[in-house]
């Protein structure tokens, strides 16, 4: 069976995306500037420039 692999900006799926208790949902994290949330917002960007698949996996295998 072929692994399918993810677009890039799926949010839920990066680096960046993380629970916040104050907003009680999840955010990214990443600092963006008033042009880049801007554009982001608006839809004029079709995929995030930070997006960083998140592979836990990974760090597990560097904690060895």
């Amino acid at each position: 069976m072929e692994e399918k692999k993810q677009p890039q900006g799926v949010c839920e799926s990066c680096v960046f995306y993380d629970y916040d208790e104050d907003w009680d949902s999840y955010v990214c994290c990443m600092n963006l500037d008033q042009d880049e949330m801007a554009s982001f917002l608006s839809g004029n960007t079709k995929t995030c420039p930070y997006y960083r698949f998140y592979d836990e996996y990974k760090s597990v295998q560097k904690q060895i």
